[in-house]
């Protein structure tokens, strides 16, 4: 119980607690290490983690990730759980690595999927490593590994995700979420002012009523101040009053936060709302699917198929990867009329 002055007493119920920390990803730059390792340009291990950082940007890379698969021919060289495992670490990391074995003759009979999060590229020119998890190294022959990368302009070792930039707002959607949990969570907060200008209330009825009002207090619900003004000179024709101050419907943009950084996640993965189970709140409905579904696969998924088809470059004709073409793509000869 504190006394702020002689005629008010005041009994706050808990104190604030502070906002989450934030993470966030460096682009750290290229170096080698003492093993002759190339360092990525962007924390591996931190992508990974940002695959969980809310409800949006890891369904969206799966949904991309699916869009590319739904298409492909598998064949005797690359399975569907090879390159279904390849298509996601090109677009979680912009980074693809396969395992090029080849027979006694140097034909190649089999691609095997290389973790992106382990794939280091060395300072001897076309020898990659692998790290195990017991931090021992393995290395690969020259010409034995495929490493599929997104460009980047400034270096040419290892691939950088298109989305990088729209990483802020993923974190900021994930900050915004947790606060609000904390924030209903832990009650740390103003409900209301419980004020009363009562000189003659007893100090034990004082006692009770706090218990009261503490008690009533339980997981997800506002903290309340109690003020007990013993000169009752204010209001004084109520006994008690109440003031709210705890309004989270006018004081708090939860929402607003939630719905710019849903729209900044859809724009830095290019990815339709009515396709990969997002929705932004800002339009009555979806639009035309067939329309959109369309327009996605040739200006979209098309592309992605073309980057995965460069693995070809070094397979021979009738061992080519190939997808299969949808009836409404723009690929598809018009016949003549």
């Amino acid at each position: 119980m504190n006394k702020t002055q002689s005629s008010i007493d005041t009994f706050s119920f808990g104190d604030p607690e502070t906002c989450l920390d934030n993470h966030m990803t460096d682009y750290i730059g290229i170096f080698s290490d003492m093993n002759g390792l190339y360092s990525p340009p962007v924390s591996l291990s931190g992508l990974i983690k940002l695959l969980r950082v809310n409800a949006q940007h890891g369904p969206i890379l799966y949904f991309k990730r699916n869009m590319i698969l739904k298409w492909f021919k598998p064949n005797p060289i690359l399975s569907q759980r090879t390159f279904k495992k390849f298509a996601f670490d090109y677009c979680w990391s912009a980074n693809g690595y396969l395992q090029i074995i080849r027979n006694t003759f140097g034909a190649v009979i089999k691609l095997r999927h290389l973790p992106a999060l382990t794939m280091r590229y060395t300072t001897t020119p076309g020898v990659y490593a692998q790290i195990k998890s017991d931090g021992s190294i393995v290395r690969f022959k020259k010409g034995e590994v495929y490493h599929k990368k997104e460009y980047d302009p400034s270096q040419g070792i290892y691939g950088v995700p298109q989305y990088y930039g729209g990483i802020q707002s993923a974190l900021l959607n994930e900050d915004a979420t947790l606060f609000r949990r904390k924030y209903f969570k832990n009650g740390a907060h103003m409900g209301f002012i419980f004020s009363m200008a009562d000189p003659n209330l007893s100090v034990d009825d004082e006692k009770q009523l706090k218990e009261a009002i503490r008690s009533s207090k339980g997981v997800g619900n506002f903290r309340s101040l109690f003020i007990n003004n013993k000169s009752g000179k204010v209001d004084a024709d109520k006994a008690i009053k109440i003031t709210p101050v705890g309004d989270i419907a006018t004081k708090d943009d939860f929402e607003k936060i939630k719905n710019i950084t849903l729209n900044d996640m859809l724009s830095m993965h290019r990815a339709q709302e009515a396709l990969s189970g997002q929705s932004s709140g800002n339009s009555p409905g979806f639009g035309d699917l067939d329309k959109i579904t369309r327009a996605y696969y040739n200006n979209e998924v098309v592309p992605m198929q073309q980057d995965m088809e460069e693995i070809n470059e070094y397979l021979p004709a009738h061992q080519h990867i190939e997808f299969s073409i949808p009836t409404y793509s723009d690929l598809i000869p018009q016949e003549e009329t």
